[in-house]
């Protein structure tokens, strides 16, 4: 059997995706299960064992384009799948594995996908309250319960990986090194302050403990605010790496401390220790899926609010948690 995966277009889904592939594969010995997927996902989707080939969607967010849908249509039809499972929700994600014409088309009926989805799901929010669930239902009949507990999303980081990586960037590994991902890309009312990122960073070096702030290049100026707050106790690689080398860099750190985003899911993917803040956002819903993450949360009434910008000025939900509670948090893990 062949099958194609179109995954989802943030880093984060992605990783919650990777339990439905390993169920995928359990249930049918032998398949080859490739993936269609953003050229900034796809390297989240090479480190999982699941997955045979990744192909590239060269599609941005919101875009149409439906004569590269048409071509890209072609190119999946000669790969002869007996099966795509569409993740996202969209009517887009449906359209070209319909003009590919391949037999099975499942997924979440969603946005009116009557004749694009053709094995489908209706979604209860309320019996798969987690995105992880959601995802892993489409691996069963429509209606049919899953099978539980969902073992946790899991990436593959190697040695050799790691060396590879290090000798790359020219990266000597420090003794004892704590992550930052202070960076979201949905909004700052996601992102802990730079001032209380500084003051942590201080409280770590105390600890001997090298800092290395990851994220993409939009957040280079926040972790340079970073830097210069905690001055040279930081190395700033916001922007300095790609997606495959934060991976391996991240799988080095003995502390990953992270706002909610898609690097916060990596971190749990690699089975780091995780403090991981929330403010504008729930952790009801995209939690960071370990057993080694502790979720730091003031439940102001005002959130989750799940806004970019905090609509009251205050941002009070990530302002008043403070470095000193943070510390208190990463202790449990780096004085082990």
């Amino acid at each position: 059997m062949k099958a194609l995966i179109v995954a989802p277009s943030w880093i984060g889904d992605t990783i919650m995706a990777q339990p439905l592939f390993a169920r995928l594969q359990a249930k049918h010995p032998g398949l080859q299960l490739d993936a269609l997927a953003p050229r900034w996902v796809a390297p989240v989707l090479q480190r999982m064992d699941e997955i045979s080939d990744v192909v590239d969607s060269p599609f941005g967010h919101g875009q149409l384009s439906l004569k590269a849908r048409w071509r890209l249509a072609r190119e999946l039809a000669a790969r002869h799948y007996d099966a795509v499972y569409v993740l996202p929700n969209s009517l887009k994600s449906a359209l070209v594995p319909w003009m590919a014409g391949i037999p099975q088309r499942i997924g979440f009926t969603g946005e009116s996908r009557y004749g694009l989805i053709n094995v489908r799901h209706t979604l209860d929010k309320q019996a798969l309250p987690l995105m992880l669930e959601r995802f892993t239902q489409l691996a069963e009949r429509p209606g049919a319960s899953q099978p539980k507990p969902i073992p946790y999303p899991r990436i593959r980081s190697t040695a050799a990986d790691q060396a590879k990586t290090q000798a790359e960037l020219g990266l000597e590994r420090p003794a004892r090194v704590v992550a930052f991902c202070p960076g979201a890309e949905y909004g700052p009312a996601k992102r802990w302050p730079a001032t209380h990122f500084a003051t942590l960073a201080r409280q770590l070096a105390e600890q001997g403990c090298a800092i290395w702030l990851f994220g993409s290049p939009k957040d280079h100026a926040v972790a340079e605010e970073i830097s210069q707050l905690a001055p040279g106790l930081c190395r700033n690689l916001c922007g300095a790496t790609s997606l495959a080398q934060a991976v391996d860099l991240l799988a080095l750190a003995e502390l990953v401390v992270c706002n909610d985003s898609g690097l916060m899911h990596v971190a749990a993917a690699l089975d780091r220790p995780i403090v991981a803040l929330y403010g504008s956002s729930s952790p009801g819903f995209t939690p960071p899926l370990s057993d080694k993450a502790d979720i730091l949360s003031l439940q102001l009434d005002c959130s989750p609010c799940f806004k970019r910008e905090c609509p009251l000025g205050h941002l009070d939900c990530l302002n008043k948690l403070f470095p000193e509670q943070v510390f208190a948090a990463c202790q449990k893990w780096i004085s082990r």
